[in-house]
């Protein structure tokens, strides 16, 4: 089943080219993974759950973070696009 959660920040800068995505209340203490080239997950020390994903270079792999959603059941209601 897909863990849904209230509320969601994204940050997105634009000269490093690096997407974070947040979901739920921030966590108190947290661990972060590079789980792939580029790619990093924040969990929350206690629970485990999955508090941030971190992409470099999301205008060469905009499509990697439905990927990395799916691959850890979390749903995420909004389509995310970089312009030029």
């Amino acid at each position: 089943m897909k863990e849904e959660n209230q509320t969601y920040e994204v940050y997105y800068d634009k000269d490093g080219d690096f997407l974070e995505v947040s979901f739920g209340e921030p966590s108190k203490e947290g661990t972060t993974e590079e789980i792939e080239p580029g790619i990093f997950i924040t969990r929350d020390i206690e629970t485990e759950k999955i508090t941030d994903i971190g992409i470099l270079d999301f205008k060469k792999r905009v499509e990697i973070l439905n990927k990395i959603l799916n691959r850890f059941n979390i749903v995420f209601p909004l389509d995310i696009n970089v312009h030029s």
